[in-house]
């Protein structure tokens, strides 16, 4: 499986997080056949038969932008068990938090504090590259977190092979070779005293 660093971001939808207004915008975004198919490739999946995301974008303080909405996908995997084809639904939910790279460490620090402490632990801010969102980038990611690593069928169950036992067939049937074709001796009968 290639990683994400071998190519280019396949599904890209930048966002100008400066044309974002006050009020949010929500985004409807489908990738292409093109962008399906390096995204399967990528992620070692037999085909992407279909990728979207409704997303909705919510400037914060500070030059921050809340992103939630949902991912899905209908993918094409291969069952561990039968290697039959199947196809799985992906319907995933994205709630994050993007910041101005400058943030980070700090908002970092503060979600490790939170780590110390009883509360829900936050997930740190991911960071705006270049005052850019690439919702697209954003949507795979989640796709590629969703994937099942072990897709089975419903009715598939692993039937293993028996094959009969060959007495002759045991850890130590290659010494059976070595041993002396004379006729077994008779057990010495223990001496009275």
């Amino acid at each position: 499986m290639k990683s994400m660093t071998d190519h280019a971001d396949p599904w890209s939808v930048p966002v100008i997080v400066a044309q974002i207004p006050d009020t949010g915008v929500h985004r409807e975004i489908e990738a292409g056949p093109a962008a399906r198919d390096a995204m399967a490739d990528i992620s070692g999946l037999r085909e992407i038969l279909s990728a979207s995301a409704s997303l909705d974008l919510t400037p914060e303080k500070a030059g921050r932008v809340h992103v939630a909405g949902r991912v899905r996908a209908r993918i094409g995997q291969t069952c561990v068990v039968s290697l039959d084809p199947i196809e799985n639904n992906i319907d995933e939910a994205i709630d994050l938090i993007f910041a101005p790279p400058e943030q980070i460490p700090e908002l970092a620090d503060l979600v490790d504090e939170a780590a110390e402490s009883d509360a829900e632990i936050p997930d740190p801010p991911e960071p705006i590259v270049n005052g850019v969102i690439d919702l697209g980038r954003l949507a795979t990611d989640a796709l590629f977190l969703a994937i099942d690593p072990y897709p089975r069928k419903p009715d598939a169950v692993f039937k293993p092979v028996i094959e009969a036992a060959d007495p002759e067939d045991h850890p130590f049937a290659a010494l059976k070779a070595l041993q002396p074709s004379a006729k077994p001796r008779a057990p010495k009968k223990p001496k009275n005293r």
